[in-house]
């Protein structure tokens, strides 16, 4: 027999006491006495009575035991596939679920909210097992088999670790695993001949429940949520906001359950049926109309029209126009700004590095030697061949200048009563910044996630 923490059985007691304190107290709110009717008020002193003995803690957790047969919880459920599919619901805990690149139920981890499906009537057992203590659940301390809930729930050890027994089957899949006709089945190739009906396995896939409701509650944050208001009211009126503005463009809602959520699952009752889809659509292909920056004086001007760049450029200004504070996090936020411009920048190089070369050597291109030089680096090249002149060797020096100067230059807004004081510090870390990515980009060793 495991040693037990009298301090810790006690709250245990205390929390379990509490919970059907209230479940009590809520329904004996629900019956109304008349004085008046003696017949009636005795009916009712007996409902009471009644509702006091089924509430007291070890007749209310017999028939917890019994009832929690009633219900599982899982995290991947069967109902929101088809409501009237039977078979089996699994509950695998993400944490210990195989990590992968991509995102699903994995991605949770410890922090994930467990369903619970089957007859809606006993949903109250769940209830008392999702209580926590010292922030574990009932239902955490049953399945590591605790001996302090074991003594909460009773003195008589056989009835405790009956008790136990009987609610640690809430995991459990009933009876043996099993599809049915109204579950999806998908046939996934397992070799490379599709013609060998060998090479697949038969799939049943199940709705990722847990997953799908913290998708819901990230979206209602995003959505509707105060902080998410006020972002959206500063970017609305132009100021900075720490809370990040995010949009779900074509995003559809799925009722399950129709009138009876609950009939699904306990969370999808706790959503009043409702489930996110977000938009599966293929992508609308614009083609690029990449054409050679002739009759140009310079190519920044061309550069600033992105629409990347432009949003980014008043994103940092908002941000530097707020004079935050000289921190590690502001310092990481401006580098943030600063690397999508960058990236913008060697994105725009390397689409005009697809033009056939030697559109630089054209009457029509008035761009300086070192922009000839970065955007068709082979017509420069060949020209230089031509004429026996050497090739420049500081052009990515010289960019890295242009750059520094382009953006403290957007940063001043001069038609701001209070322009921003930009001068050598700042053109300088620019700068910096620029001729070491064009460096690691020489190298092949950007890092590009």
């Amino acid at each position: 027999m495991q040693d037990t923490d009298p301090q810790r059985v006690a709250d245990l007691r205390a929390v379990i006491a509490d919970f059907l304190k209230k479940r009590l107290d809520d329904k004996l709110d629900k019956i109304k006495d008349d004085p008046d009717d003696e017949a009636k008020a005795q009916d009712v002193r007996a409902k009471r009575d009644e509702l006091r003995r089924a509430h007291a803690p070890a007749a209310w957790l017999e028939d917890a035991a019994r009832r929690v047969a009633q219900i599982q919880a899982v995290t991947h459920s069967l109902k929101p596939i088809h409501p009237d599919a039977k078979g089996t619901n699994l509950y695998c805990p993400p944490a210990g679920l195989e990590a992968l690149d991509v995102v699903g139920s994995h991605a949770l981890g410890e922090d994930f909210a467990g369903d619970v499906v089957g007859n809606a009537a006993a949903l109250d057992v769940y209830k008392f097992l999702k209580l926590a203590h010292q922030e574990q659940s009932l239902l955490d301390l049953v399945l590591a088999g605790d001996a302090d809930l074991a003594a909460a729930l009773s003195d008589d050890a056989q009835q405790a670790a009956d008790w136990m027994a009987s609610f640690s089957g809430l995991t459990r899949p009933r009876g043996r695993l099993a599809s049915h006709t109204l579950a999806k089945q998908v046939y996934w190739p397992t070799g490379d001949d599709p013609h060998d009906d060998e090479q697949y396995h038969l799939l049943a896939p199940l709705y990722a429940s847990s997953l799908a409701h913290r998708v819901w509650q990230q979206i209602q944050d995003d959505r509707f949520s105060e902080e998410a208001k006020a972002a959206r009211q500063a970017r609305h009126d132009g100021q900075w906001s720490d809370r990040p503005v995010r949009e779900y463009p074509q995003l559809a809602v799925q009722q399950l359950g129709g009138t009876k959520p609950q009939n699904i699952s306990q969370l999808n009752s706790e959503r009043r049926g409702g489930n996110y889809l977000l938009a599966s659509l293929p992508p609308t292909w614009r083609s690029l109309d990449i054409r050679p920056l002739l009759r140009a004086e310079s190519m920044w001007k061309c550069y600033e029209r992105r629409d990347e760049v432009r949003q980014t450029v008043w994103t940092l200004l908002a941000f530097l126009k707020t004079d935050p504070a000289k921190n590690i996090e502001t310092r990481q936020r401006r580098a943030e700004l600063v690397e999508v411009l960058i990236d913008e920048l060697l994105q725009f190089t390397a689409e005009l590095r697809t033009i056939e070369p030697g559109w630089s050597q054209s009457p029509e291109c008035w761009l300086s030697s070192a922009e000839r030089h970065w955007l068709d680096p082979e017509g420069v090249a060949a020209a230089c061949a031509t004429a026996g002149r050497p090739l420049p060797t500081d052009t990515a020096e010289r960019i890295s200048d242009a750059f520094g100067l382009w953006l403290n230059a957007r940063l001043r807004d001069t038609h701001s009563r209070e322009p921003l004081p930009m001068g050598d510090p700042e053109f300088l870390e620019w700068r910096r910044r620029m001729l070491e990515e064009i460096k690691a980009d020489e190298r092949g060793d950007r890092d590009d996630d």
